[in-house]
């Protein structure tokens, strides 16, 4: 079945209710921020490649209300398996030359705690604050990325100094969040796109430049369709890491900054030299991602949704080969997704080993998808049809 996506305004009245009960008060401040769907560029934004992202109507809200003193209380609805789902810590001192917030408490803290951290301007005022989301945990959907950018636009509306700060500077916060506090290496896709994606575009990023294009993405013939598998193997950490590593290392063959500077001539000097077999074949993946990518925006431009499905289908084909970052159950997922007429391309998305596989599909072909898909799966998937939706952004938080 595919599920129902609630509305932003029903998140954040659900979030009101949560925090009138656990604070037996009324916030005032209201904000959300999307997680995303990688519509291919997997793996390459660390490499100082390219990627296309879309902003999901699945986002993470923060309801919440400025207190006095020097603590932060929070509250999260989702139901994490031995964590508390509410934590207090004591912010920074104004005067404080190093912002840092102890780690210790629930893993989904951290996120949090270091956005505040790396928060530009003075140090945020102590606040309250409920946390609730549509976006599925370890789905490669980018729920942490939704919630560090939702905790900036939250910490935004409860600044006293207004700071003009560019957009590109609040990713990145975001990003260093990651890095320091989750020790998560990611780049720079996720934070991005949860700030700047725009209602019916997909957004080519630069991620070496930290520029970006949007890519009008908005036909009533085609939709995008999320497959989450709801596995998720324990290898992503440590695998993600040694993925850039190898990549790093390539690089470092080639005598290049990164892989974005490389071509398949390179490929063929890696292999001349005897390199290890996985350093050669972590680089092809990014060298013809990269290619693929700027291919498929192009392809976009012109409507030509033919052409973009199968540059995801030989995207998932590299990731699969090459990258060795898929599972049996995300090929599963994609070869019966492709079985389907009406069905343009299809490939796993996000960082790998489990989660989600994104679909271009006809509009009258997701139901036979679907049905496909339940009748020969093995295992309990989640649907969701979405389309391009909007980035970050704080809304009137009226408590009448």
């Amino acid at each position: 079945m595919v599920a129902e996506i609630k509305s932003i305004d029903q998140l954040i009245n659900e979030a009101k209710t949560a925090f009138r009960q656990q604070f037996k008060d009324e916030p005032n401040v209201a904000v959300y921020a999307p997680g995303r769907v990688n519509l291919i560029g997997e793996h390459t934004d660390y490499n100082d490649g390219f990627v296309m992202p879309m902003a999901l109507p699945l986002v993470t809200v923060i309801v919440g209300k400025k207190t006095t003193g020097n603590d932060v209380t929070i509250y999260t609805t989702f139901d994490f398996k031995n964590e508390e789902k509410q934590t207090t810590f004591e912010l920074p001192q104004p005067t404080a030359l190093i912002r840092a917030i102890n780690k210790d408490g629930p893993k989904w803290a951290v996120y949090v705690k270091g956005v505040i951290a790396n928060y530009i301007g003075n140090i945020p005022s102590a606040f309250n604050a409920v946390i609730h989301s549509s976006v599925p945990l370890g789905g490669g959907l980018s729920s942490s990325a939704a919630l560090e950018v939702a905790t900036y636009t939250f910490l935004d509306q409860l600044a006293s100094s207004k700071t003009k700060v560019s957009v590109n500077d609040k990713a990145l916060a975001c990003q260093k969040a990651e890095h320091e506090y989750a020790g998560v290496p990611c780049g720079i896709m996720d934070q991005f796109i949860s700030f700047m994606g725009k209602e019916g575009h997909a957004l080519l990023i630069d991620c070496r430049h930290l520029t970006s294009i949007l890519i009008p993405f908005s036909d009533q013939n085609v939709v995008i369709l999320i497959t989450n598998s709801n596995v998720k193997h324990e290898l992503t950490g440590s695998e993600y890491s040694s993925r850039r590593k190898q990549c790093e290392e390539a690089a470092m063959l080639l005598k290049k900054v990164s892989l974005r500077d490389a071509n398949m001539d390179d490929i063929k000097y890696l292999e001349s030299i005897n390199t290890g077999k996985e350093i050669v074949s972590r680089a092809r993946h990014v060298i013809t991602e990269i290619t693929r990518t700027t291919l498929a925006a192009e392809m976009l431009k012109q409507k030509n949704f033919c052409k973009f499905g199968e540059l995801m289908t030989e995207s998932h084909k590299s990731l699969r080969l090459d990258y060795e970052v898929s599972c049996p159950e995300l090929d599963q997922l994609v070869d019966l997704a492709l079985e389907v007429d009406g069905v343009l391309g299809s490939r796993m998305t996000g960082g790998g080993f489990g989660g989600c596989t994104v679909t271009l599909v006809y509009s009258q072909s997701v139901q036979k998808v679907v049905d496909n898909i339940k009748n020969k799966y093995k295992g309990q998937p989640t649907f969701y049809v979405c389309k391009a939706s909007s980035g970050a952004s704080a809304v009137p938080c009226s408590c009448k």
